[in-house]
């Protein structure tokens, strides 16, 4: 392969549709072979072979893998039948007479042939420094940074740790954490770097200076290594894989080529050697760990499996930090929700109750000015657009695709909706919950537009590449940088959204609240007001003073399965009416509200689990008038409790059976998997627990693993 033309004359305007996965080639420190057949006959190959192997391409080419001697052959076809093959599995090997020993990674293309990569074990190329570490070296630093990583409390902390680490473990000049924002633009959050080099801390990156075929590609590849960017690459042969008439899919090969124009981008800033990792939570890419070197640099497979280990605790620990978060967001909420409740009995209207104290509203957001929509006023605090803006921002909020009960977030309303661009000064960036079905009735967050300033290689004036530890797209003028920064807010993140969407949902179940006091006080009113009790999304019943139903709900009647009766006691649409007669005594009796979990009654015959708020409502004289009961289904709850108490069942059994190992580093995993488990479960009100358990199960099992295959390595 020719090398890349110098800056200037490369053609960088095809970036995204570059197939970086269809490279063609690999990199000189390890040799391919394309397996087939029960012979495992070599159907494609590296050019090196000769160099790497001992053997020409055309004697290798169409002949049995036996030829190259050792026990390679052997190896790969144990692997074949019995190991899973959709993703490379590490092996070890010897070749020719010598019996030399090669590191090796096989993997299963869907096609059906195998596609096996060779490195020399423990040699690098000429003039190239290796990285590798002794058995209990690897392990004690192993140890040592799960157990920091399981100790972090927020993903500040954690970054910091992580780049320390990890510049420990490989050796590189510079290690850097890169997060994504929901949009898709980057931040460096952590660095680790040589006292000769300048910071990039706090640097801001836009989305598109990731295509997104390399952003697929780090979810399937999760570790790449670049040792040498003027290395020359080493083309497979024939170029196209036989059988197929197509070029052979890399996204799984280690060996895989870097695309011509980030090789050409790694030498415009002098970068030399890199390895990334890929930060992944909730199977989305969350962020990278990004490593840069000046000089050429090796990094055996075990120092890679465990940056690979690393990266994989790193991202469960980020999904403990943030989802904990959300049981943060739920007592701040509950704080909020009593604050507007005792408002409501006070004064009859909790509107201006949610504006007397803006800083309370405001701040955990990180919002500058907020404004509530409901029942046809609009009320504003903080900085907020005119009221005319606000009213044209509502018409084209609720004009978007509706996404469930989430919050409708927007980090640029400008660029999004040229119409409100006059927005841009005071609500660039705009977070929304709907607190009605049938009305439009809608509280929001705003944010000012941030101004990001960059640091350019050389004269701003001209088409220049920002210091960019990553992978690159086209280079681009500082104007366009600024246009893309220039009239955005910073993104909401995902904690802030989580925390709106718990506001919002105490909101609605207060105006359900005040609407069904309503429907008690006033029979004409019952009109207007059912539609917006009868619109919440949680199910509802009305009771009178003697304990019979005045009105259900639409979500209850969904859920029971038929309909209700007015006029029947509420305690009989309970499988334990007694307890629900006797909270309705006491509740006469002490005038105060009672919860409790029961179970529903559903017309089949079957239950409901139900966490069950029952409030008596008095009048103005004291009498009571009846009671509002809010339920909330627990199924979800229930099975987020199962998936825990499965996943604790795992943890004690591999903990029992590495007990005889006294093993420091499996230990850290299994501490690190279990404080990981705690704090998902404790996060109600978040995303749902039972798949975040099972995703945590199944990457404590695969930490587990890359552990294994470390320490068969060493032995």
């Amino acid at each position: 392969m020719q090398a890349a033309p110098a800056f200037g004359q490369a053609d960088l305007s095809n970036c995204e549709r570059e197939l970086i996965h269809l490279a063609g080639s690999v990199q000189p420190h390890g040799a391919l072979l394309v397996l087939d057949g029960p012979d495992l006959r070599v159907l494609q190959l590296s050019g090196n072979v000769s160099r790497l192997l001992g053997a020409e391409p055309d004697a290798l080419l169409h002949r049995p893998l036996a030829m190259l001697g050792g026990d390679v052959a052997e190896r790969v076809a144990q692997l074949q039948r019995g190991a899973d093959l959709r993703e490379a599995v590490a092996l070890q090997c010897r070749l020719g007479p010598s019996l030399r020993r090669f590191d090796g990674a096989l993997h299963q293309l869907a096609a059906g042939p195998l596609v096996l990569e060779l490195e020399p074990a423990a040699t690098a190329p000429d003039g190239v420094v290796l990285q590798d570490l002794p058995p209990e070296v690897m392990a004690a630093t192993l140890a040592g940074a799960l157990q920091r990583f399981g100790a972090a409390p927020s993903v500040g902390v954690l970054a910091d740790a992580v780049v320390e680490v990890l510049r420990h473990l490989t050796g590189y000049d510079r290690v850097v954490v890169y997060k994504f924002d929901p949009d898709g633009h980057g931040k460096v959050i952590a660095e680790a770097r040589h006292p000769r080099l300048e910071s990039l801390l706090g640097h801001h990156y836009p989305a598109s200076d990731i295509p997104q075929r390399a952003r697929a590609l780090y979810l399937l590849n999760r570790v790449r290594m670049l040792v040498d960017v003027d290395a020359p690459q080493s083309a497979l042969l024939p170029d196209l894989l036989p059988g197929t008439d197509a070029p052979l899919d890399m996204s799984l090969c280690q060996l895989r080529s870097m695309s011509p124009i980030h090789l050409q981008y790694l030498r415009n800033m002098g970068v030399t050697a890199t390895l990334t990792a890929s930060l992944v939570r909730e199977g989305q890419l969350w962020g990278l760990i990004a490593c840069h070197h000046y000089s050429p640099r090796y990094l055996r497979c075990t120092v890679r499996a465990a940056a690979d280990l690393l990266a994989e605790v790193a991202s469960t620990r980020i999904s403990a930090i943030e989802n904990y978060a959300h049981a943060q967001v739920a007592l701040m909420v509950r704080r909020l929700e009593q604050r507007l409740v005792e408002a409501t009995s006070t004064e009859g209207d909790w509107r201006y109750a949610l504006f007397r104290n803006p800083r309370t509203l405001l701040q955990p957001l990180d919002a500058t000015g907020a404004a509530l929509f409901c029942e046809g006023e609009v009320l504003t605090t903080g900085e907020a657009p005119s009221t005319p803006e606000l009213r044209a921002l509502l018409a084209w909020v609720q004009a978007q695709p509706e996404q469930g009960d989430a919050p409708f977030a927007c980090a640029s309303v400008g660029q999004a909706s040229p119409a409100l661009a006059s927005l841009t000064p005071t609500a660039s960036g705009v977070l929304a919950v709907r607190l009605s079905t049938n009305s439009p009735d809608w509280l929001m967050w705003f944010r000012k537009e941030q101004l990001q300033s960059v640091t350019w290689a050389g004269d701003p004036s001209k088409p220049m590449v920002a210091n960019n530890p990553l992978e690159l797209s086209p280079r681009r003028s500082f104007a366009a940088w600024s246009e893309i920064v220039r009239g955005t807010a910073v993104p909401w993140s995902t904690t802030e959204v989580a925390l709106a969407r718990g506001i919002g949902v105490a909101l609605v179940d207060i105006i359900v609240q005040v609407h069904a006091v309503r429907l008690l006080i006033a029979e004409h009113q019952l009109v207007q007001i059912r539609g917006a009790v009868a619109g919440s999304r949680e199910p509802v019943m009305v009771a009178n003073a003697q304990g019979e139903l005045v009105f259900a709900n639409d979500a209850l009647l969904a859920l029971h399965g038929a309909a209700l009766g007015k006029g029947g006691a509420i305690a009989a649409l309970f499988a334990d009416a007694p307890a629900v007669e006797q909270a309705l005594a006491q509740m006469r009796a002490s005038q105060h509200g009672w919860r409790r979990e029961l179970e529903l009654l559903i017309h089949d015959g079957s239950t409901v689990p139900m966490a069950v708020h029952a409030e008596p409502v008095s009048g103005r004289d004291g009498k009571l008038l009846g009671f509002v009961l809010t339920l909330i289904d627990l199924r979800e709850a229930r099975r987020a409790d199962t998936a825990r108490l499965n996943l604790e069942s795992a943890l004690r059994l591999a903990a029992q059976s590495t007990a005889t190992e006294a093993d420091e580093v499996i230990s850290a995993i299994l501490t690190n998997a279990s404080l990981a488990a705690m704090d998902i479960a404790d996060a109600r009100g978040g995303p749902p627990v039972a798949p975040l358990l099972q995703e945590l199960e199944t990457s404590t099992r695969r930490a587990a693993g890359l552990y294994a295959q470390i320490r068969s390595f060493a032995s």
